[in-house]
């Protein structure tokens, strides 16, 4: 499994800002630590997100509800989680607009872990 380092992160970031607009800058360094492991946790030997789709499911909640960055958290969440699913097989199909109101509907109705799986796989396809 292919997993998002903090560069990888960080670049994305710097992207959406460069493509889209906003403020480049990180809030707490922190922050970027807990999103680069949190997909990766285990308890008691067992992984506590199972399948890809829940691990890019983290990449976009930690990032979007987080606010690990100063501005572009919903951009770059959804590019991290979209990137983590490239790497690891699948691209998601959604247009857009679709993934910028998904992006938006994860931070206003703070949806959980298994909801935004849920999405991912359903917009998704294998490579």
């Amino acid at each position: 499994m292919y997993y998002l380092t903090a560069e990888d992160i960080l670049y994305l970031h710097f992207r959406v800002i460069e493509d889209y607009g906003g403020s480049h800058g990180i809030r707490d360094e922190n922050r970027l630590k807990s999103v680069v492991n949190a997909p990766k946790q285990e308890a008691f030997g067992v992984e506590q997100y199972s399948d890809v789709f829940q691990k890019a499911a983290v990449y976009a909640r930690n990032i979007i509800a987080d606010h690990l960055f100063v501005d572009g958290n919903k951009r770059s969440g959804i590019t991290a989680a979209s990137i983590f699913l490239i790497k690891n097989g699948h691209r998601i199909c959604a247009s857009q607009k679709e993934l910028e109101d998904f992006a938006v509907q994860i931070a206003v109705e703070h949806l959980d872990i298994p909801v935004i799986a849920a999405w991912f796989k359903a917009q998704s396809k294998k490579n």
